[in-house]
This record gives C-alpha cells, structure tokens and sequence, in this order.
C-alpha cells in the first residue's frame, strides 16, 4: 500500500492546479528535448517550407482557442523583377589568370593528303585546363653596400669612416620573417582557419624549421605593429552614426587570477558609411555592460544589437537609440515551431513565423529594387507598417494564452519585451531588419576557434582581434586579405619610422585600389 505523500495539498483544486503546473513543466521539458533533437540532427536553417508545414493542420493546444487574424491568410503577394536564369554547364576560367599555351600537332606523316598534296593548317581547337603551382618559398637576401675612404685610412684617430646602407624599416625589426611570410601565415590562422601547430609540418614538407612558438610571437608582434591602422579604423567608426554590435566567446588559458576553463568574450563592432565598412573585434574577459560602455565611447547615433540587456547601460542617458534584431525574434518563433510535435505543428508559432516573415519578404523587394534609404523608408512606411500593426494586434490577444514556460511563450514575451526596439527601424531606411550583417562578420572567428580553439595569453587574443578586425575590414571593402596584408606589412613600418599619418592613412583597407590588393 502506497502512504500518501505530506506534500500534497488535501484541497482537491490545489492538487488540480498541482497536476496542471507539473503537466505544463513536463510539456516545456518535452519542446526542450525536442528541440535539442533538431538542433543536434536536422538542418539549422530557418528558412520554412509552407507547404511542409501546411501538412499538419491541427491546432497547437492552449488554454484559450485564439484566432489568427484574417490577414494572415490572405498574404500579399510581391511581384519582383525579371531575372536571366543562370546557365547549367562548366563555367570558364577567370581571364586575369596567366595562359601557358601548349601546342600539339599531328605527325608529320597525316600532314601530307592522299591525293600528294600537302595539307593546309586552316584553324585550331583551343581547350582549358586549371593548372595550380605549389607554394614556392624563397629567401630574401639583403645585401647591404658598405662603403669608406681609402684617402683617410689609418689617418683618422677612430680609423676610416664606414657608411653602410640601412635596412629599409621591417615588420619585426631583428626577424627573418618577410612580410610576405606575416601575411601567409597570417591568413593561413585568421582566414583559412589553420591552427600553427598544423602550419608548423606544413613548412617542414618543404624543408623548412620554423616552430609554432616563432609564428605565434609573429602574429603578436604583428598585431602591435597594426595598431594606428587599428586606431583610425575605430575613429571612422566612432564618427559615423550607426554601428552594429554583437559577441561571442573566446577560451584563454593565461588570464590573471583566472581558471583556464574561464570564458571570455570577443566583441565585434561594424559600422561605417556602405562604401567604407569597418569591422573591428575586441578581446575583453568580461561580457559586463561596462564593455559597451568603453568600446562606445563618444558615439552618438544608432546602436542596433540582439536582445542582451549589457547594452542597455550604454544606451541609457547618451544620445543613442537602440534598435533590436528581428532575426533573433524570427528564431524564437522558429525554435518553438521545430520543437512542437509533428501532429501538433502549427498554433501560435506558425503565426508569429508567418507575421515575420511577411515583413522578410518587404525587405527582399527592397534589396532586389536596389533602393536608396529614403526609398526604402517609403516602401516600409508603405507595406511593413501595416503589418507591425496587425502584428501588434495579434501579440495583445495571445500574451497570456500560453504557458510562459512553453517556448511558444517564451518568443511572445521576447517579442513583447523587445517591441519598442524593434519597431524603432521603421524611423530610418538605412537601418537594417536584423543584426546578421554583424553576426556574419563574427562567423569566421567563429570557425577559426573550432580549429585553434584557444588563445594561450590575452596579449594573443589581443592581436588576433586586431588581425582579424583589419583582414574583415578588407574583405568588406572588396579586397583580397593576403595582399592586403603583404602591403600594409611592407608599407606601414616606414610610414610609422618617418611619422608620416598621410602615408599611414593610405593604407586603410578603403584607400587602397582593389587593383592593388
């Protein structure tokens, strides 16, 4: 025989309300699971078929039957511009590479017709082969001339003046790294994501000793060298009035007073006039809002970030505004959509999805027209308003209908919380929807920390930030980053040994032809 339990209430509707609380836990532990499922197995796009999800048509169940609006059905339809379809097949190699033309003839035996008569060359077939030279590495000898007066010799006290040629200014002073070299290591690390120690037998293949300790001391060295390109970089982003801001973890080992398994954070920054981007990352231990406060100072203008609450001190009092993401409310409605029983998809979920992307598919036409910002401001006060309203509508009649737990409840109370941000984009066409141009920049130190991990010290995870800041930097302003690189590791020693902020500032990723780099 069972003895009943003490802690249950003897009331009958307290036990109810018991059963109904615990039923609703076990049914978030259950969106939890599955959720966890499709994150670890299925696709991570949130991209959504309609007519995959059209398939199951039964109601979510909530405690109150809510009804979509009307609207929701009836969705609009956008008609886009034509469009040449791309063409199947092989596409031709690019023509700046250089051609080897390599001839072959036939035998001089079926030169000659069966009638005697020698046969006419009258044209030729031309095929094309994509050929590859491995790395070549060579040494740079320099070959100082060292000159002196034979007229004075063993007549001055001090013996005979001897002028030798200086040594043009280098990257790492006393080193016998190119800056050629830097730069292949450089985006052999920050842009093809390959870890030193891999790079170590990589240069052992070819007969060369160079351990992973020199190229890590190289890339600190490399990441002190690059700080006035750094500081001009964050003084054009500070003065133009829209950043976007985002962050991420970072592992280092040898931080003071902190275990190795400690997480810090890699912030990033990007902003700028659209010919002109500037993408900067910074090392910080701490994801406190005093971060935010120290990478903003002196900006004034519009600061467009997800939902975490560290940004809010620096917004608060200064002459900002702060603008959310619609990506991150799109994925909690997405999230809670894949977590739903296949039977049961649908509900409240699909209908805040649906709503989103309504407001998507405006965007779209925006960016397929190419409009301007005013343009773009008209065709949101035009199409999307409309929408935010009736989106608005709809949030005041289902807040409450969920259990807060659910994560059906969870995206309406984050879209509830995050409206007065959100609906701020609609004020100037120059803001985007969403805060992916920045997370997108973040995405290859992302993939670069899957290969390398770790940083050793935070003196590595500073130079790594300013690397990967001056190398996103220049490929958002259309530049190739190893020659990129290679100049400004040649260039910039000189014009910082003479002083020379012209020539300095000739070296920002948007100053230097495309031609070059």
């Amino acid at each position: 025989m069972v003895k009943a339990t003490k802690d249950l209430p003897d009331d009958v509707d307290a036990l109810k309300a018991l059963v109904a609380s615990k039923d609703q836990r076990i049914a978030a532990l259950e969106e939890e699971l599955r959720l966890a499922l499709h994150k670890r197995f299925a696709a991570s796009s949130e991209k959504a078929s309609p007519d995959q999800i059209n398939l199951f048509d039964e109601a979510e169940q909530i405690q109150h039957e809510v009804t979509a609006p009307a609207a929701i059905a009836d969705e609009p339809t956008t008609t886009v511009p034509e469009h040449e379809r791309k063409t199947s097949g092989r596409k031709p190699l690019p023509d700046h590479l250089p051609r080897t033309r390599i001839e072959h003839d036939i035998p001089d035996a079926n030169k000659t017709c069966g009638c005697g008569c020698q046969k006419t060359r009258i044209g030729e077939v031309t095929s094309e082969q994509l050929d590859i030279i491995p790395a070549k590495i060579q040494v740079l000898q320099h070959v100082r001339f060292k000159y002196a007066c034979r007229s004075c010799e063993g007549t001055e006290d001090d013996g005979p003046t001897v002028v030798t040629a200086a040594m043009p200014p280098q990257p790492i002073p006393k080193s016998n790294a190119s800056p050629g070299l830097l730069a292949y290591v450089s985006v052999a690390k920050f842009v093809d994501g390959m870890p030193l120690y891999r790079l170590e037998p990589r240069f052992k293949r070819i007969g060369v000793d160079l351990p992973r300790n020199t190229m890590a001391g190289w890339m600190i060295r490399c990441g002190e060298l690059i700080v006035p390109l750094i500081d001009l970089m964050q003084d054009w982003l500070l003065d133009h009035d829209i950043i976007q801001m985002d962050e991420t973890t970072v592992q280092v080992l040898k931080e003071t007073g902190r275990a190795p398994q400690s997480q810090s954070y890699m912030w990033v920054r990007r902003g700028g006039p659209p010919d002109q981007t500037v993408i900067l990352f910074d090392y910080d231990p701490s994801r406190g809002a005093k971060v935010p406060v120290r990478l903003l100072q002196g900006f004034r203008g519009i600061l467009q970030t997800d939902g975490y609450e560290g940004y809010a001190a620096v917004t608060r009092g200064n002459d900002m505004t702060w603008i959310g993401c619609l990506a991150h409310v799109r994925r909690k409605f997405d999230e809670a959509l894949k977590a739903q029983q296949k039977k049961g998809r649908g509900g409240l979920a699909k209908q805040g999805f649906d709503f989103i992307q309504r407001l998507y598919r405006v965007e779209r036409e925006a960016r397929e027209r190419e409009l301007d910002a005013d343009s773009r401001k008209a065709l949101r006060d035009e199409k999307a308003k409309p929408i935010w309203n009736e989106l608005r509508q709809w949030l005041d009649g289902t807040l409450g209908q969920v259990p807060p737990k659910s994560l059906t409840g969870k995206a309406l109370a984050y879209l509830d919380k995050q409206w007065p941000r959100l609906i701020r984009m609609l004020d100037d066409g120059r803001v985007e929807v969403d805060n992916n141009l920045c997370e997108n920049a973040i995405r290859p130190f992302v993939l670069g920390r899957k290969a390398w991990l770790f940083a050793d010290t935070p003196a590595g995870a500073d130079a790594s930030a300013r690397i990967y800041s001056l190398i996103e930097t220049a490929k958002a302003n259309g530049l190739e980053p190893y020659a990129y690189l290679a100049r400004v590791f040649a260039d910039l020693p000189a014009a910082i040994a003479a002083q020379d902020d012209k020539a300095i500032e000739k070296l920002l990723p948007w100053n230097v032809p495309v031609t070059d780099a």
